[in-house]
């Protein structure tokens, strides 16, 4: 096994669309036909509530640990499990088994770092609930994670891993353009705490 086909397998378990899985399975709605119609798990909560949207993020974050865990479970230690994480971002945000439109790639994303800094990981948790808190907007939390994220690897002087968080946080901002737009423009949707 080398490098290309641990890749391969990375791309298929991100390619899992929790989202659709868990809202055809649990609740018959097709989660792509309403809300945002994105693969994820803030419209999963918006649509079909908090159980399947913490259940929708547990296995979005979950695979892109596991997809960071493969060099090791494979004993491939000389392959940096970062870049095979990517792989797993990239199916879930084009994921083969949903026609290549899948989720914004956040809580994947925070899956990679799990499974490699869990101290990073806590960090992230905490900044997105302390921005979400603060501004009520999933999307904004989301990026400004990024971003924290990426000063916390410049601090531990981590090249890798700030690489990879670079490449990460271009994805979700990348994925979430439209929510900028709205931001700007003071039309996207906030979430209400209970």
């Amino acid at each position: 096994m080398d490098y290309s086909l641990l890749a391969i397998i990375a791309y298929f378990i991100g390619s899992v669309p929790f989202a659709l899985i868990i809202g055809k399975l649990g609740y018959q709605t097709d989660i792509r036909e309403h809300g945002s119609g994105n693969l994820g798990g803030t419209n999963t909560f918006r649509v079909l509530g908090v159980k399947a949207g913490m259940m929708v993020t547990a296995g979005d974050i979950l695979k892109g640990t596991l997809a960071t865990l493969l060099p090791i479970i494979f004993g491939y230690t000389e392959v940096n499990p970062l870049i095979i994480g990517i792989f797993a971002v990239i199916g879930h945000m084009y994921p083969i088994f949903a026609k290549f439109k899948g989720g914004k790639a956040v809580a994947t994303s925070g899956g990679i770092i799990l499974g490699v800094n869990p101290l990073l990981f806590l960090i992230m948790i905490i900044s997105f609930l302390i921005v979400l808190y603060l501004s009520k907007y999933v999307s904004l939390s989301s990026m400004i994670t990024g971003l924290v994220a990426i000063i916390v690897s410049i601090i531990q002087r981590d090249v890798g891993l700030l690489i990879v968080l670079s490449i990460l946080t271009i994805f979700v901002f990348y994925r979430h353009r439209a929510n900028i737009k709205r931001i700007i423009n003071k039309t996207e949707p906030k979430i209400t705490w209970m």
